[in-house]
């Protein structure tokens, strides 16, 4: 039996993210490219890898074993493709840095040029993923780092977190009603509350920060920007949740006010995360740094 290194990556992507699209678009294939490969190992085992379910897919007890040790043959690989890469001391490469979605057109325009001029020596190439991906990413190799605004997952490459700051959320209501801060989150009608589509954190943080119903089937709205979502409150057709990096950008419309929330509030820890095994550590503690340090650190601290 031979097994290459792609095909047990692509059967732990699959592991990781419980379906076989959302693994395909990790690894940056097509579908049923994945599929070939998965059921190419299976083949090869004489048995299946995963359990195919109605909503994704789930590991068989054969699966579980096969993906735990795919993982302790891929985390070596990874240590020495990273020994390799950084022998020099420097990647030979551009950094792979990746975002939120709730996090990069606020903060990116202003942290990519400390990055640039304070590691004059690198270059970093950038997007823009949910947080399920770029933690698929940092495990499949993909990305070398992820600044992300949730708790790292428990299982999985051991990951290092450098927390950079706390990013208060507000409330945003249309300026014609009638709303004194602080607001109690309690106080909220739930239906009015428009939130993000699936797989966005900043929309799971709402549901629990405002005690939300968590079945998307009970709500008929959901967005795929804090944009069209201001824009909707600006119109008073609900209210909403914002992380307060986003209010230079998402509050300078005149029929938006902003109330701040009745103590303890809400928010989330904004952090850097990067794998373990990476030689590159140093470099992204300086990049935790720059990003702690920036001008205008002051206007989003709590």
């Amino acid at each position: 039996m031979q097994l290459s290194i792609k095909q047990m990556r692509y059967a732990v992507a699959v592991a990781e993210t419980g379906h076989f699209g959302r693994a395909a678009a990790t690894c940056n294939i097509s579908q049923p490219a994945l599929s070939q490969q998965i059921q190419a190992i299976e083949e090869e085992c004489g048995t299946s890898l995963f359990d195919r379910l109605r909503g994704g897919a789930r590991p068989t007890p054969f699966g579980t074993e096969f993906i735990s040790r795919a993982r302790r043959v891929l985390d070596g690989v990874d240590a020495l493709e990273a020994f390799a890469e950084g022998h020099a001391g420097q990647p030979d490469r551009p950094i792979r840095f990746g975002l939120i979605p709730t996090v990069a057109p606020y903060l990116l325009p202003e942290i990519f040029p400390a990055l640039t001029k304070g590691l004059p020596s690198l270059d970093f190439t950038v997007s823009e993923n949910r947080t399920d991906a770029l933690l698929a990413g940092l495990i499949d190799g993909s990305l070398d780092v992820a600044l992300i605004g949730t708790d790292l997952p428990e299982h999985g490459p051991r990951l290092v977190s450098a927390p950079l700051f706390e990013d208060q959320f507000v409330l945003a209501t249309s300026r014609n009603e009638l709303t004194s801060a602080p607001v109690s989150l309690t106080s909220l009608a739930p239906e009015r509350i428009l939130l993000l589509d699936e797989g966005h954190c900043f929309r799971d943080q709402t549901i629990a920060a405002c005690r939300l119903d968590s079945d998307p089937s009970a709500r008929t709205f959901a967005a795929t920007s804090l944009s069209t979502i201001v824009e909707f409150v600006a119109n008073g057709q609900g209210v909403t949740l914002l992380p307060q990096i986003a209010l230079r950008k998402e509050a300078t419309d005149p029929r938006i006010a902003i109330h701040t929330l009745v103590s303890p509030g809400a928010g989330r820890m904004l952090s850097l995360v990067w794998r373990e095994a990476t030689p590159f550590g140093a470099i992204f503690e300086q990049m935790a740094a720059l990003i702690r340090a920036r001008p205008d650190a002051g206007s989003y601290r709590s």
